[in-house]
């Protein structure tokens, strides 16, 4: 029999450490990258020098669009700043109150994903195209806008916090690979046209958006697809190891015996207390045959 709902639904005090994990993992990178500017100046350059040989360059016309354009520029700096860490967020907790079956493989999916990108960030640090020299032709529009948000000239950070943020944690772009697991989770149990149509606009403007605003390269938002895609291959397998894990290492629970109190006790028409009775289904009387209305 296939246990109740209830009885597998995720508990919050076991979620909260895996985040704890996650941003330990974050902080652990942000900390080994510190001071390595030359080499991820390096590394944003060799991404420009591929896209060009490649024929690829989305970056440039999107950005000179969102600088000269501030009704785009503006919602564009809004949209980054905020949306990746209310979104995200919102559809894990949607998934965990009204799906809880799909929660656990969703969860995994977007944690086994986050840590890869976390590796990406730690061991190829990327300088972000607005954090490049200007005669690469970029313009951060983070730092042209601020005077209209909160964050400053440091990322998407608010204005005195741009040391909580690794600055290099560009490829892979995991606002695409969010991006693209809010909108997987919509479009297979949102269940209406609207979700349905937000499912695919969400993920389509967040690529604009990191682009435009000079935070990613076009290969960063391909990356980070191709980073949700192996986490999704590495997800089953492992959520399948820590699953062995917990049950090996989990308290043993008393399973052979019935989880009834009146286990092996019946009661008899007109009685309030169970007598206990033989195997062979007759009642063991304690008085040598005593009535039962005595009892």
């Amino acid at each position: 029999m296939q246990p109740p709902q209830h009885a597998t639904r995720p508990r919050w005090w076991t979620e909260l450490p895996l985040i704890a994990l996650i941003y330990g993992a974050y902080t652990l990178g942000r900390l080994i990258v510190r001071g390595d500017e030359a080499r991820a100046v390096e590394h944003g350059l060799s991404i420009l020098r591929l896209e060009k040989a490649l024929h690829l360059n989305a970056e440039h016309p999107l950005n000179r669009l969102f600088t000269h354009t501030p009704a785009l520029g503006i919602p564009a700096d809004f949209i980054y700043a905020s949306l990746h860490y209310v979104i995200t967020p919102a559809v894990l907790i949607w998934m965990f109150r009204r799906r809880p079956t799909q929660y656990r493989a969703a969860r995994g999916w977007l944690m086994t994903s986050t840590l890869l990108g976390l590796i990406g960030f730690t061991f190829l640090p990327t300088c972000p195209p607005r954090l490049l020299p200007a005669v690469h032709g970029f313009t951060d529009t983070m730092a042209q806008y601020s005077s209209h948000g909160w964050w400053g000239g440091e990322a998407s950070a608010p204005r005195g916090l741009g040391g909580m943020t690794n600055q290099f944690a560009a490829m892979p772009s995991l606002h695409v690979g969010w991006a693209l697991w809010c909108g997987v989770m919509l479009w297979r149990f949102g269940g209406s046209r609207i979700t349905r149509i937000a499912a695919v606009a969400y993920p389509l403007t967040i690529t604009f958006v990191v682009m435009g605003t000079a935070n990613h390269y076009l290969l960063d938002a391909v990356a980070g697809v191709a980073v949700m895609g192996l986490g999704l291959l590495l997800s089953r397998p492992l959520l399948r190891l820590a699953e062995r894990v917990r049950t090996r290492f989990a308290p043993a629970s008393s399973t052979t015996g019935s989880s009834i109190v009146s286990a092996g006790c019946e009661t008899s028409a007109g009685e309030r207390i169970p007598g206990q009775r033989t195997s062979s289904g007759t009642r063991a009387e304690a008085d040598d045959g005593a009535p039962s209305t005595a009892r």
